[in-house]
C-alpha cells in the first residue's frame, strides 16, 4: 500500500467512526463518552483530509481551493488506484 492508498483509509476509517458515533448520539444524545469519541474522531478526519488534500488534491469537489482553474478533475479521483507510472 502506497502513501496515497493509507492516508486515504485513515480518511475512510476516521469518517465510518464519525458516522457511527452520530448514529448512537441520534439514541443517546447526552452522553458525555459518546460525544467525546465522536469530537475526537472528527479532528482526526478533518487533519487526515487536510493532510491527504495537501499531498493529492482535494476529495471532493467542495474541498476544491482553487479560484483561478478548475483543478478538479486534474489529479485521480480519491477512489481511483494511482500506479507509479501516472506519477
Amino acid at each position: 500500500m502506497n502513501e496515497r492508498e493509507r492516508l486515504l483509509k485513515r480518511v475512510q476509517m476516521y469518517s465510518f467512526a464519525i458516522v457511527d458515533a452520530a448514529l448512537f448520539l441520534d439514541t443517546h444524545p447526552n452522553d458525555a463518552s459518546g460525544l467525546a469519541y465522536y469530537k475526537k474522531y472528527k479532528n482526526l478526519y478533518k487533519e487526515a483530509v487536510e493532510e491527504f488534500e495537501s499531498k493529492y488534491g482535494p476529495l471532493t469537489i467542495l474541498s476544491d481551493r482553487n479560484d483561478t482553474c478548475w483543478q478538479w478533475v486534474n489529479d485521480p479521483w480519491p477512489w481511483e488506484e494511482q500506479t507509479e507510472e501516472v506519477r
